[in-house]
C-alpha cells in the first residue's frame, strides 16, 4: 500500500471542513470606509488648520492612520484558517496563522473526545478536541451559529467513524 502524507491512499476522509473567520467588510467596503473617513478628516483638518487650531488637525490625521492600521490588522487576522479532517484512522487539525505558518495536531479518532463549553444565553463558547494527554481548541474565531453547525457535523463524523468497527 502506497502512502502519501502518512495516510493510506485508499482511505478517504469521512469529514473535512475549512474554518475561516468572517469579515463583514469586503475589499470594496474597505476602500469606501477609508475614502469617506479620509475625506472627513481632511476637510475638518484643513478647517481647524485654517482657524488656527492646528493640533486638532494633527489629531484628525492621527485618527485616520489609526483607523487604517486597525482595518489592516483585522484583514491580516482574517487570513488565519483551520482545516479539520476526520478519517477512520486519523483526526487532523491543521491551523494556519495569518503569516502562513501551519501547525498540525493529529489524534486517533477512537481516543479523541470532542468537548464543547456552553453558555445558556450565548450558546457554544469554546470547542476542544482532547485525547492522548493533550488538547487542541477549534474554531475560536467562529460566530455562535457557525460553532453550532460545525459542532453538530463534527460530532456526527466522530460518531460515524467510531461506530464502523
Amino acid at each position: 500500500m502506497t502512502e502519501i502524507n502518512a495516510q493510506p491512499i485508499d482511505e478517504k476522509p469521512v469529514f473535512a471542513a475549512e474554518l475561516t473567520p468572517y469579515r463583514s467588510l469586503g475589499r470594496r467596503g474597505f476602500f469606501v470606509v477609508l475614502s469617506i473617513s479620509g475625506a472627513v478628516c481632511l476637510f475638518y483638518g484643513l478647517f481647524f488648520l485654517a482657524t488656527g487650531a492646528w493640533p486638532i488637525g494633527l489629531f484628525l490625521g492621527f485618527d485616520f492612520l489609526l483607523l487604517y492600521g486597525a482595518l489592516k490588522l483585522s484583514y491580516r487576522s482574517g487570513r488565519q484558517r483551520e482545516e479539520v479532517t476526520v478519517s477512520r484512522t486519523n483526526l487532523s487539525i491543521r491551523k494556519f496563522s495569518p503569516t502562513g505558518r501551519m501547525v498540525e495536531h493529529r489524534y486517533n479518532p477512537f481516543w479523541a473526545r470532542f468537548n464543547v463549553s456552553r453558555h445558556e444565553e450565548f450558546g457554544i463558547t469554546a470547542m476542544q478536541v482532547s485525547g492522548e494527554g493533550r488538547q487542541t481548541e477549534i474554531g475560536s474565531f467562529l460566530n455562535p451559529d457557525d460553532r453550532e453547525s460545525f459542532a453538530r457535523a463534527f460530532r456526527g463524523a466522530l460518531a460515524t467513524v467510531t461506530r464502523r468497527l
